[in-house]
Parts: structure tokens; sequence; C-alpha cells
């Protein structure tokens, strides 16, 4: 992290004085974060996002610093997150859904707009980011949170020679030592980019040869789809393969340098489904001023910093935060050249249901 050069002389003094009974701004007065602080008291900011997605540190910093409660809730996927919230899943203020999520949630109206003009920390979003948010590009109803993808982690002590590819789930030597995520959008993704077509594909005749590599090639070699605990698995040796979140395996091994020394992430070189995940205020909250310090919070160079840090992320959504990161990234930014964002694709989504709930997933 970069250090701050100190700068003597009597305004400073000052201001340090104040800081330290409330807070100051340039002006000498009571910070911003300080009147937010005493505006929102003792309230409860409720969060609804992937698991192991935002580090304790952060959180607790936010609360300290608005004098707040956080309150998180977390989910698995995509679909488990927007069931909960069809079934009437509610009191969250912000969710974290992903792009294509994004733009279903907003033709549901499920979502609050906004209001950039609360968010000093939006210059800091790479605009080849938003770019690839072709789903709210001008961030009417979401805030890029992080870009990346999921990929492959293999333990090389169990399985010294590999290829970096989806065929790895080919390997009937591997079998029942391997796991896929429980994830309709990812693992269809999987097979269609592995195929040569799009993550986003609406033909038939594409789909249903997705379909048939799982059913056929892959499935038979898995232990089982697992989205959930698929990063203990792997840290208590049942699984030498899985395909999923690097932070999560990660997290899982953290104590065990054996395992750490082992463990090889990547993203296959055919590519896969991408992901940009935003921070959105769902529809009625009651904390939306709250909510909106939250984003604008996360958003910080060195808060961001801290988040990718926490994660082995890049910075892939915060342009100054890459001056800020110290730590090691488990892949690039580089390796997400070939990723494809999942759209929403309409009504072509009833093929991939189809597909993933009335055969892949028979049975399991």
């Amino acid at each position: 992290m970069k250090k701050i050069p100190v700068v003597m002389g009597m305004a400073l003094i000052v201001c340090m004085t104040i800081a330290m009974l409330g807070g100051c701004d340039k002006k000498g007065g009571r910070s911003d974060s300080a009147r937010e602080k005493s505006q929102f008291g003792s309230a409860k900011l409720s969060i609804f996002n992937w698991t192991y997605y935002t580090p304790d540190t952060v959180i607790e910093k936010f609360e300290k610093e608005y004098n707040v409660t956080v309150v998180y809730d977390d989910f698995a996927s995509n679909e488990d997150m927007f069931a909960k919230l069809m079934a009437g899943g509610s009191g969250y203020d912000i969710i974290f859904p992903s792009g294509d999520y994004v733009s279903i949630m907003i033709k549901q109206n499920m979502l609050e707009k906004i209001d950039k003009s609360r968010l000093s920390n939006l210059k800091n979003i790479d605009p080849a980011v938003l770019q690839k948010a072709t789903y709210d590009p001008s961030m009417e109803y979401s805030v890029p949170y992080y870009f990346g993808a999921a990929g492959i982690t293999v333990n090389t002590a169990k399985v010294p020679n590999f290829e970096r590819s989806w065929s790895i789930f080919d390997r009937t030597d591997l079998r029942n030592r391997m796991t896929m995520l429980d994830d309709m959008r990812e693992v269809m993704g999987d097979a269609l980019v592995y195929l040569g077509y799009s993550v986003n594909t609406t033909e038939p005749a594409q789909i249903e040869a997705a379909k048939n590599l799982i059913n056929n090639k892959w499935k038979p070699n898995l232990t089982k789809f697992d989205a959930d605990a698929f990063g203990k698995g792997y840290a208590n040796g049942d699984f030498w393969v899985v395909q999923g979140y690097a932070e999560v395996v990660f997290e899982e091994i953290a104590d065990n340098p054996q395992l750490m020394r082992d463990s090889v992430f990547f993203i296959p070189k055919e590519g896969g489904p991408g992901y940009i995940d935003s921070m959105c205020i769902f529809k009625g909250s009651k904390n939306i001023d709250l909510a909106h310090a939250f984003i604008d919070f996360i958003h910080r160079p060195e808060i961001y910093a801290e988040f990718v840090d926490s994660f082995g992320f890049p910075a892939t959504v915060n342009i100054p935060a890459r001056q800020y990161k110290s730590g090691d990234s488990w892949y690039q930014a580089e390796d997400l050249v070939n990723t494809e964002l999942k759209d929403d694709i309409g009504p072509a989504l009833e093929l991939y249901n189809n597909a993933w709930f009335n055969s892949i997933r028979v049975g399991e």
C-alpha cells in the first residue's frame, strides 16, 4: 500500500486534532464520513452476496467508520440467489448478481436506481470493464464489483501431468476425484466453448451438443456437481480436480502449506464464461443512503486493493487500486482474454433449463 507523505503545518495539526474528535475535511470541518456516521447512527445494512466475496476486514472497517452493523447472507449461484428473492426473500439492501442476472432483475423491476451523485469513486472504475457491461453500461442500476472467471484447481501431487483445458474432465483415470460447479450457465458454457461455440448461443443443436458432451464425457467422471462444498472437499483430499472459484479453494487450504504449494489454478486455454459481478440496491431497501455509502466505500482505491489482495485477485475493475495492491494473484487479468460474459439470453434460457434440469441433473 502506498504511504502518504507527512506534511507538517498548522492546518494539518488542527485537522489531526479535530479528526481525533470526529473527523475533518480539507477546510477543517467535519468530514463526509463523520457526518454520515452521525446520520446513520446504529443502522443495519443487509447484504446478500456470494460466499467468500467480501473480506471481514473490509466489512469491519465500514462498520467502524459509519457506526453501523453489516448483516451478511450468502449464496452459491445466481440461480440460488434469484430463486430466493423471487420466493419472497426480502430485507436485503445490497445484492451482488452477475451481469446476466442484473439484466433479468432490471426487467423484473427488482432494483433501485443508482444515484451516481452520491458516489464519488465511480471515476475509479475501468472504462474497459464498463464497455463489457452491456447489460447496464451507464450504471443506472448496478456498479461493477469484480470482473473474473471460474477455473480449475488441480492438486499436482495427485495429478502431476495435465493439460490446461476443459478436456481434463474427460479423464477416466480421475473418475470420482473431480467436481464441477452446480451452476447451469457455467458448466454448459464450459462445454460450449470447448466445442467452439459461444457461451451465449441460442442454437438448439449447439446446446444439445454441449448437453451430450457433459452427459457422455464429463459427468461419468465427476463425484458430483457442487457449488457449495467443493473447496472443503478439495482441502480434505476427497477431490483432486475441482472447477470453481480460486478464492473459495485457497481460503479453505490456507492453513495447509503443502497443499498450497501443490495446488495450481488456471483458466482453461479455450476460455469459458467470464463474469462481472455488480453491486445493486434491492428494490424496497430501507437503507438506500447507507447502501450508496457502502458501494462508494468499496471503490476507494485502498479498500478495493484490500479486497482483491485478500482473495488473490487482480484489480480488474478499479484502476487506481492497482497501485495499492501488494499481494500476488492466483491469475492475471490477461488470463481473462478468452472468456466471454454470460448474457441475458431471454426465452432461449428455457433451452438451457431443459438440458440442465431434465437431463444433466437428473438422478443427482
